[in-house]
């Protein structure tokens, strides 16, 4: 398993200023079966997070907008019911993604809290 520290630079400026500030973590595998552990700050959206880790084949070619679908995961079954309640939007862009599931969800729409703490995710296929 990799570590990639996607807040490394948010916790230098941070701990600069005297702010203590709670590292979480966010644990995504890829298509390919590798499971990256993504250190990180609530606040963010779990696409965010994962892009700003520079694991590319989560396209979120949208930005977050929620139009797009292209930031498609599967969440672990751990974590669904700590998860906000799928939006209309939402739902109708899985509806016409390709190999959605029960647990699918755009990582778009996933806000990061300490509720998270763990987060367990994978990418779903093209």
């Amino acid at each position: 398993m990799s570590n990639i520290n996607a807040t490394e630079n948010q916790q230098q400026a941070g701990s600069m200023s005297g702010d203590v500030q709670a590292v979480a973590s966010v644990f995504v595998t890829t298509r390919d079966g590798q499971t990256h552990r993504l250190e990180t700050q609530p606040g963010l959206s779990v696409m965010e997070i994962i892009r700003d880790a520079g694991i590319s084949e989560l396209l979120a070619l949208c930005g977050g907008s929620c139009s797009c679908a292209t930031c498609h995961v599967y969440v672990d079954p751990e974590f669904e019911n700590r998860l906000s309640q799928i939006s209309e939007d939402e739902d109708d862009l899985l509806d016409a993604a390709s190999f959605r599931k029960q647990n699918s969800r755009l990582s778009c729409q996933i806000h990061f809290n300490d509720a998270l703490e763990g987060l367990k995710v994978t990418i779903a296929p093209d």
